[in-house]
Formats: C-alpha cells, structure tokens, sequence
C-alpha cells in the first residue's frame, strides 16, 4: 500500500474537520478520532479503525458521508475502504509472516493463522465475561421465586425475555423498593438463558461494577479494549443503576454501549429502585433510552404474598415452623422479602441448635430487634392524619385540589415527611395525595428543604412531627 501523500493527509484533515462539525465533539471522540489514514491505491482510500466493531458502526453510520466528503475534497477518489487495524499488519509483505509453517515443516494456509486468532479472541472473551460477570446465587431460579400480584407483572416480562431467541423488549426495565426480587429475577434470566443456550455470552453486573471498569479503563488507557468487550455481549444485564446517577463520564459511556447493544438487537436488562423518570441526576438521553422498552414495577408485598413466600422456605427447610408462626411474621414484618427471610433462617436456626419449639412467643423474643423496627413503620396515611391535626385543616384537605396557601403548605410537609420517612417512590405518593403527579411531589420536597433552611419556625414544626411518627 502506498503511503498517504501530502496533498491527501490535508484532505483528511480537512473531511475530519467536516465530520466533526457535524455529528459534534462527544461522537467524533468517541468513534470518528481513532480513525487513520493508511494510504490510497488506484483511487481508493484506505482508512484503519483500530477494532472490527467500531469499523461495522462507523460503517454502517459514517460510511456514505466519508465518501460524499472525499469526492468533495478531490472527485478522482472513487471509494473509501474502511480496515481493521490489526489486519494491516498481519498482511504486511513479510514472507515468512505469508506462508507461516509448522512444526513439521509443511506451509501453513494463511487463513488458518486467523482462525487461531479468532479462536484465541473467543477464549479471551469468554475468559473476560468470566471475570467481569458477577456469580450467580444457585438458590435465585424462576423455580424459587414465588409468584403473587405485586410481582406477576414483572415475573412474567422476565420470563418472556429469558425464554425468546432475541429482544423482545429492550430494554426491560425492573424496578421497585430494596428486598422485593428484582436481583433474583435478573440471576434468574442469567440461569435459564444459559441453561437453554451456553453459547450466548450473559454478563451480569452491578452499575457500580460497570463504572470501576470504565474508570480503570480510563486510568490504563485501554478504553477501546473496553468497549468492544462491553458491546460484544449477547445479553447485558445490570443491577442498581441508580448508583451511576451524577456521574457524567460513565453515563456517557453507558448510554454508548446502551445504544451499540440495541442496534444490534442485543438484549439489555436493567434494574434500579425507582422508575427511569425518578432517578435523580440521570442525563436525560439516557433517561429517555431506559424507558424504550418495558419498564415493569414489583410492588411491596401483600399478606399472601409473604406468607407464600414463609411456607415456601419452611417446607425446602423441613417445615420445622408452626404455621401460626408463619402467620406471625407474615403480619408483622412487611418492609421486604430480604428481612422476612432473614427472620425465618434465624428461627430455624435457633430450633435447630437450642433444640427449642418455636412459638409465637419465642418467635417474638427471638425477632424482638427487628419486629421493633417494623414497628415503626410510618404510613403515608399516618402522616396525612397527623399533618392535618398539627396544622388544623381537614384530612381531606391532602387529597383535595386546593391551593390556597393554608391548605397547600401542610400537604407539601405531609408529602415531604412521606419521602423521608417511607420507602414509597414518588409516583406511589403522589398517587396517595389525590393522585398528583411525581413532579409534585418533587416540587414539594424541594420547597420544603429550602423552607427549612430559613424558616425556623416551620423547621421546629417538622421536627416535631418527625419524631411523634416515629416513636
């Protein structure tokens, strides 16, 4: 290949130049800048990108506007070949790198070096999905999660994608309060995905995860590494994307691999504890993106749920819990299926090493720290009635669609003592106040925490109201 002359390395500078100011500083950088100029031939410029699946994006995306850009620059161009790297230089004119022999002294056929590479990819891929992809907890199958209405929705969605052959909604999208299922469902689409088919690569991650990757992608300089393995992936499933709201490099470079996976039709499952249009400090590209495909809630658990769920683990244990007991908890402890379970196990645990029967009132002694704190459990119904009280308006008045000052102020302080003191998103409480937007209630919240800061008088009044609800 002949090398670039003077005349078309400006050329290039100047369809650079072009390509930049059009598709803007963030896309140039991240898939336009590591493209070089490698030579021209007969009229065909050859471009290299350093991986295969940035030269497919830029080709798919770029390709066109190159050539319309080099016909402008010098019209006896008559196409633009776009390379990978790597594969310059395992064509370079060497004769022994042309006809490479074995260990027997026979020639080797050229492809069959690329074919060792291929292969050698594909064991470090799969040796990197191994290392990045968090484990999979056996006990987190479709087999052991018990299905009730909070959760049937979303139980079924994960279903539909684990079972299909491609995307069927992408993303999907699983929200809903801490301990109600969402990681067990995600493990549970990894396991039956890979149990029906081995062959596709699943990674499941963390968000956190995912951005101490990309920051040690960065500090290493190895960026381009990282994105090929992030956006080589079959099925991309992350947990708790919440923890990435506020951090701006790694939204953007998530929002990236987001977009690669789903051009391509690969499946993206995403988990977080509110709804894409809650998240605080979420770009709102991204924001838009997560809400494309199924966004499904699991809901707080009912009475029959938690029960299911106790008779469930009880009878895998050996049953050795009275059903009254059961009943007990399942009434009592209502925040989430983690601290339901946990005060199961450690039933069964001080029955089996005390040799004790469990009752009721052992259950109660046993469980006092953490029936105590689901004793003070605050309802949004609790607040409104103790709001209203406080401040002398009607109860109906925090439903009602007043707005006059003397009514309108005690519900912003009911809504904001409900987003301090339950775990209820803003939807669900906005739902509770006569069914107010979430932007409302955000409102609320906001104005409240800057009326604190400077009115006195209504910060002693909250306070207040505070500490009567909890205690």
């Amino acid at each position: 290949m002949t090398a670039p002359r003077e005349d078309r390395k400006a050329q290039w500078a100047r369809v650079r130049g072009r390509l930049r100011a059009e598709v803007g500083d963030g896309v140039f950088r991240s898939w336009l800048k590591p493209m070089t100029l490698e030579g021209e031939e007969d009229g065909v410029v050859r471009i290299t990108i350093p991986t295969r699946f940035m030269r497919d994006r830029v080709s798919a995306l770029y390709g066109d506007r190159l050539r319309t850009l080099w016909l402008a620059e010098d019209g006896a161009i008559s196409d633009i070949e776009l390379l990978v790297a790597s594969s310059i230089k395992r064509a370079a004119p060497r004769a022994e790198a042309a006809s490479p022999t074995g260990s027997d002294g026979e020639s080797v056929p050229a492809d069959c070096g690329e074919l060792a590479s291929a292969q050698a990819s594909a064991a470090g891929g799969a040796e990197w999905m191994s290392t990045i992809s968090a484990p999979l907890d056996p006990r987190f199958t479709f087999a052991n999660f018990v299905v009730g209405k909070p959760n049937e929705f979303a139980h079924a969605a994960c279903r539909r994608v684990a079972e299909a052959p491609s995307a069927p909604f992408n993303p999907l999208f699983l929200y809903g309060g801490v301990g109600l299922g969402k990681t067990h469902l995600m493990h549970a689409i990894a396991w039956h995905i890979r149990e029906r088919d081995p062959s596709r690569r699943v990674v499941y991650l963390s968000a956190e995860k995912f951005m101490y990757q990309f920051i040690k992608a960065v500090r290493f300089r190895d960026t381009m590494a990282f994105k090929e393995q992030f956006r080589s992936v079959d099925v991309l499933m992350v947990d708790d994307v919440q923890f990435i709201c506020g951090r701006e490099s790694t939204q953007e470079e998530f929002f990236h691999t987001f977009n690669a996976l789903v051009d391509q039709n690969r499946q993206v499952i995403i988990s977080a504890d509110k709804s894409p249009v809650d998240l605080e400090g979420l770009e709102e590209r991204l924001r838009s993106r997560l809400g494309w495909g199924l966004v499904a809630d699991i809901h707080p658990t009912s009475y029959e749920l938690r029960l299911s769920i106790l008779q469930s683990k009880n009878e895998a244990a050996g049953g050795r819990i009275p059903e009254k007991v059961l009943e007990f908890l399942a009434h009592k402890i209502t925040s989430n299926v983690r601290e339901l379970e946990g005060a199961l196990t450690r039933l069964q645990a001080f029955a089996e090493l005390v040799g004790r029967e469990i009752t009721i009132e052992v259950a109660q002694d046993v469980l006092r720290d953490l029936l105590r704190a689901n004793d003070r459990r605050v309802t949004i119904e609790e607040i409104q009635k103790r709001v209203a009280e406080h401040f002398n308006v009607r109860l109906s008045d925090m439903h009602s669609p007043r707005r006059a000052r003397a009514v309108a102020r005690p519900r912003q302080v009911a809504m904001y003592l409900a987003k301090q003191l339950t775990p209820r998103s803003l939807p669900e409480i906005g739902r509770k106040f006569g069914g107010r937007d979430h932007t409302t209630v955000m409102h609320a919240v906001r104005k409240i925490e800057e009326l604190r800061a400077s009115d006195s008088a209504l910060s002693e009044d909250i306070d207040l109201l505070r500490r009567m609800l909890e205690n």
